[in-house]
C-alpha cells in the first residue's frame, strides 16, 4: 500500500477509537459497503499499517498502579550485546516497552509492577541478571496527565 487515501485515515482513526467496532458499523461511518470496508481493512492489515486489536486494561484495576520508567546506560555498544539485551528484555513480563534511543542512555523501558517491593524483585532479580548493564536510573511516576494510544492519522 503506497498511499493512505482520506477513507483508509477515517477508517484508521475509527479503528483506534474502537478496534471491536463491527464492519457493519464501521462501513456506516465510513459510507461505503460492507464487503468493501472489510477488504479496506484487510489491506490495511496487510500492509502491516495496522498491528493488532487490544483491549487496554485499567493497570490499578488488575493491582499493577506502579509504572516506572527506566534509563539502561549499556557497557558494552556491540551489535552482539545490543542484539542479546533486546531479547532478554522481551522476556519479561514487566517490561511493557522498551525503546533504544539517542542521547546519554541507551535504553528506555516502561516498567510496570504491583508495589514499590515488586518493582525491587524486578530490579534485582530480572534486571541485574541481564548481562552488560551498566548505569540504571529509575523514575516512578506520580501521576498521569496523558496516557493515549491514537497516532494522528493527517
Amino acid at each position: 500500500m503506497k498511499k493512505i487515501d482520506d477513507t483508509n485515515k477515517k477508517i484508521l482513526r475509527i479503528l483506534q477509537g474502537n478496534g471491536s467496532i463491527t464492519n457493519s458499523d464501521l462501513s456506516s461511518r465510513v459510507g461505503l459497503a460492507p464487503a468493501t470496508t472489510l477488504e479496506r481493512v484487510k489491506k490495511l492489515e496487510n500492509a502491516g499499517i495496522i498491528n493488532k486489536y487490544v483491549a487496554l486494561v485499567n493497570p490499578e484495576k488488575v493491582g499493577k498502579p506502579i509504572i516506572a520508567f527506566v534509563e539502561l546506560y549499556m557497557k558494552e555498544h556491540s551489535g552482539r550485546t545490543i542484539k542479546q539485551f533486546a531479547e532478554d528484555i522481551s522476556n519479561i513480563p514487566e517490561v511493557l516497552e522498551c525503546y533504544h534511543i539517542s542521547g546519554s542512555q541507551d535504553f528506555l523501558l516502561k516498567v510496570i509492577t504491583s508495589d514499590i517491593k515488586s518493582y525491587e524483585s524486578f530490579a534485582l532479580e530480572k534486571l541485574s541478571e541481564i548481562p552488560n548493564i551498566g548505569r540504571v536510573n529509575t523514575m516512578f511516576v506520580l501521576s498521569t496527565v496523558k496516557s493515549d494510544t491514537d497516532i494522528p492519522i493527517d
